[in-house]
């Protein structure tokens, strides 16, 4: 359960004797160090491939002989941003693995515009993301699957807080990352008791399906169909951080946590149904943040921290559209497709969380998800950010986009509107909330901002606005479009999205 560490060199003459590797990570040729830049230069002119990709170079100066010249490309177009060293990190820790090196290091240069302060990290990042091995392929094949065990950053870095960052990551993939009978709700659970044990983080399992049925009847509703199946009973994982000293804000999340979606009775068809193993994706992240917390432990900051994690089943006793059922919030919530599930998994958890919200230090609540289609439609390979108005008085959206854009992991701001409201307003007097529309929400106006609208009324955060007696910020995050490489859910590395930009916002 670990990535590769991240240690600290203050220059290439000071590089540890194990280092066997240089990976220089940069826009221009001309930019390299003296003792590289004339030799890579004449062997450019014979090699036109030197610059524009990454390449190993034999290179007598080089640790181990091994010079990876990994460049960027344009750094300086508007639309250029850090994610360009974050892939160049990507193939030139790639090359020098394939080339033999087993503890590389890392020299980043051309940082210079304010969008690349976070650069020389993220390109340890975006490293640790290429040398990431599925949990299955690492359980089968041991250790040896990926020989890289540190990587050495050259200059100003603070290793300690990207280890945090890469640990919680490393953490994150492996729970959406993995197929669904060894992640499994009860093998879900059990890898967050592993991950925080003798940690800073304290952890609750709750498996008592009676108690579940009890206190959390919309994830109960969607998970009935797999109480069939012992092995794929629910689970709400409960994590919570408490700094020392004192409190000066609190973190509270909801993550969902669908370890396979059918879809249920409104059945994914035609292939849909291939990578829903990474419905978990929200919980995922969210528990890699606690895992950043934890190896971390920042001041000030608590974080509290409920995962809803459930197999919605197809079978005899599964729930179906048209069904009515009191929430936790005691809001009648009438089913409008059973495809929707995580916003009903979540729903009960975030009642109870924003309870817990009002008792603690400048609360602000999320929600994190692979929610919908549409984010991944309108947003692409960004997160989408939904807020409430007490949310956007304090521009909490704004500021976790924008350190999205120092540390790969962008996202793009929306808001609720007095439209989401109206999308889910009851037709009759039978209930009061609609929990979805019965189409595609890829094709549905407002696909990824009404859910939000849904989450606030069945949780009751629908009353605490700008306002409002008691404000609580509440801030979406659908992960439909970010959390995967390439949009390719079945096969693609999973991301940790989100973890990244609400650690640098909100615990530095």
């Amino acid at each position: 359960m670990t990535s590769p560490k991240a240690l600290q060199a203050a220059s290439i003459s000071d590089l540890p004797q194990y280092v066997d590797s240089l990976i220089i990570i940069s826009p221009d040729l001309a930019l390299l160090p003296n003792d590289f830049r004339d030799s890579v230069m004449a062997t450019a002119q014979f090699d036109k491939r030197i610059g524009q990709k990454a390449l190993l170079l034999v290179n007598d100066n080089a640790p181990g002989k091994r010079l990876v010249i990994a460049p960027t490309g344009p750094l300086e177009r508007d639309y250029d941003d850090v994610r360009r060293y974050f892939d160049a990190a990507k193939q030139g820790v790639l090359e020098a693995k394939q080339a033999g090196a087993t503890n590389p290091a890392i020299l980043v240069l051309g940082q210079l515009d304010e969008r690349y302060q976070q650069a020389t990290t993220v390109a340890y990042l975006g490293a640790c993301q290429a040398l990431w091995q599925p949990l299955e392929a690492r359980e089968f094949h041991g250790a040896a699957i990926e020989p890289i065990q540190s990587i050495t950053v050259i200059g100003e870095f603070d290793s300690h807080y990207a280890n945090a960052i890469a640990q919680g990551q490393y953490a994150a993939r492996d729970l959406c990352g993995t197929e669904p009978e060894r992640m499994a709700p009860p093998k879900f659970a059990e890898y967050c008791e592993s991950l925080f044990t003798n940690s800073a983080v304290s952890v609750e399992v709750i498996s008592d399906t009676q108690f579940i049925d009890k206190n959390y009847p919309m994830l109960s509703t969607v998970a009935r169909a797999s109480y069939a199946v012992e092995r794929h009973h629910p689970r709400v994982v409960k994590l919570e951080y408490v700094p020392e000293g004192d409190i000066e804000r609190t973190l509270l999340f909801v993550g969902k946590g669908l370890v396979y979606d059918t879809g249920g009775a409104d059945l994914k068809v035609g292939g849909a149904m291939a990578g829903m193993s990474r419905d978990k994706g929200g919980a995922a992240s969210v528990a890699g943040f606690m895992k950043s917390i934890a190896e971390h432990q920042p001041e000030g900051v608590k974080v509290v921290a409920y995962l809803a994690v459930v197999r919605n089943s197809i079978g005899s006793d599964c729930f179906v559209p048209d069904e009515i059922i009191t929430s936790r919030e005691g809001v009648r919530v009438r089913i409008g497709n059973t495809d929707a599930e995580g916003r009903l998994a979540m729903g009960d958890l975030l009642s109870e969380i924003k309870d817990v919200a009002k008792g603690e230090v400048n609360p602000v609540v999320f929600t994190v998800a692979t929610l919908t289609g549409h984010a991944a439609r309108a947003m692409g390979p960004y997160t989408a950010l939904v807020e409430n108005g007490a949310s956007r008085a304090l521009n909490l959206s704004h500021n976790i986009a924008t350190q999205g854009d120092l540390w790969a992991d962008g996202s793009e701001v929306s808001r609720e509107r007095r439209e989401d409201y109206s999308f889910i307003a009851p037709k009759t007097l039978a209930d009061d909330v609609l929990s979805s529309n019965n189409a595609p929400s890829a094709i549905t106006a407002r696909g990824h901002q009404f859910p939000m609208a849904f989450l606030a009324v069945a949780s009751g955060l629908d009353k605490h606005g700008a306002n409002s007696e008691l404000p609580i910020p509440y801030i979406h995050v659908d992960i439909a479009g970010s959390g995967v490489e390439g949009g390719d859910w079945q096969h693609g590395k999973p991301t940790a999205a989100s973890l990244a930009s609400i650690y640098a916002t909100f615990c530095k």
